[in-house]
């Protein structure tokens, strides 16, 4: 205990040295974010600095091993670089599915030369990946998916289709599921395999949604030449590394339920409502709804952090991620209702997208795909009703 306070003041000093002020201010636009990647852009100085700070200290991803970039902290040391960066109000110094999905897949499945080509170019963001799972009549149903990979000598050549592909057209790399085997049943002649988005015959198109913007594509495969040294995992085995990938991939969207960098609601409910002599939002409906939100976000962090905990001491329940995504997404949802009523005829502007009110209602609009993607609630919920509640007839 003593080692782990004195790593606390440590990190605590460091953070406080280290992380720009502009960096501690809740994020109001998609720029704030940074993604990695071939072509990526800082939006401000500071974005920079903190990034690069974060990077050479091996915290992008503090518990991956240092011979891969990581910061080789154990879970509880983990575990305090993320409580007191959210003491101060840090911003995440990167977003990307290599470090919240891919990589924790490469830990497990990759072979060493996988794992050294890539989680390294992972933690120092300069490579942007995506995901190639659902296809136009696999969705739900994944493991009915038909994208092929037919065996060519040492490569494969990969024909067919993704769709909601998220950010494929910024992506550099994506970790893609095919089909290696289309005589075997449909859960067992799949593979996974990684490749880079400028090989010769890959196309996109990004999905404008009602938001008006475009964060999916449709994502084509025309004759895709891939080495099969690029396939992780065992071949025809992919679905045991999908599943494994799902678990993460559901505990990251989860995340979405908890504030992170952004304002308390009942701050940003007080802007648009006002507040009354008792400093309490001026609105007793409102500030219910609010306060029986705050409980419930707060039960979610403590749910995520006990998540991690669990999984640390080799007791995490692998359903146990869909839980977390269900209440996450739907959390979410409530978050920004919210956000619109207490915005009353304002939050309806449309046209200001970036900090003003026009950026309320798409966002809005948004949330209602959080609980589709990574699997749609329903889904969540028998699986949870299967495997962790062991319902009759689930």
């Amino acid at each position: 205990m003593a080692d782990l306070d004195t790593f606390r003041r440590e990190t605590r000093a460091w953070l406080e040295a280290n992380c720009p002020a502009e960096m501690r201010r809740p994020m109001t636009s998609d720029e704030d974010t940074f993604w990695g990647g071939r072509n990526a852009k800082f939006s401000s100085e500071p974005q920079r600095i903190w990034f690069e700070r974060m990077r050479d200290k091996g915290w992008t991803v503090p518990h991956w091993p240092k011979d891969y970039g990581g910061g080789g902290l154990d879970g509880e040391e983990a575990k305090i670089v993320r409580q007191e960066m959210a003491a101060i109000g840090a911003r995440a110094p990167i977003t990307s599915f290599g470090i919240s999905m891919l990589g924790p897949a490469l830990l497990k499945y990759g072979t060493d030369a996988q794992k050294r080509e890539h989680l390294p170019k992972i933690t120092a963001g300069l490579i942007r990946w995506c995901q190639g799972y659902s296809e136009p009549n696999a969705g739900s149903d994944l493991a009915s998916l038909q994208t092929r990979a037919e065996s060519d000598g040492d490569d494969y050549i990969i024909n067919g289709q993704k769709i909601w592909t998220s950010y494929a057209n910024y992506a550099d790399w994506i970790f893609c599921l095919v089909r290696t085997d289309p005589a075997a049943k449909k859960h067992d002649g799949i593979s996974f395999i990684l490749f880079d988005m400028t090989s010769p015959g890959v196309t996109t198109k990004p999905i404008l949604l009602i938001s008006g913007r475009s964060p999916f594509c449709e994502t084509f495969f025309d004759n895709v030449r891939v080495p099969k040294a690029h396939v992780l995992g065992t071949v025809n085995r992919g679905w045991d590394v999908a599943k494994y990938l799902l678990q993460h991939e559901r505990a990251m969207i989860s995340g979405m339920g908890e504030r992170g960098g952004s304002r308390p609601l009942g701050q940003v409910a007080a802007d648009s409502v006002g507040s009354d002599a008792q400093g309490k939002l001026d609105d007793a409906l409102l500030r219910a709804q609010i306060a029986s939100f705050d409980v419930d976000e707060a039960a979610l962090a403590a749910a995520a952090e006990r998540m991690v905990d669990l999984a640390k001491a080799g007791q995490g329940h692998p359903a146990f991620s869909s839980a977390m995504k269900y209440y996450g997404t739907e959390l979410n949802k409530r978050r920004h209702e919210l956000l619109m009523s207490s915005g009353g005829i304002n939050a309806l502007e449309w046209e200001s997208e970036r900090s003003g009110e026009g950026a309320r209602p798409r966002a809005w609009l948004r949330t209602k795909a959080n609980s589709i993607e990574g699997g749609t609630s329903e889904v969540m919920l028998g699986i949870v009703a299967k495997r962790i509640l062991d319902l009759p007839g689930a």
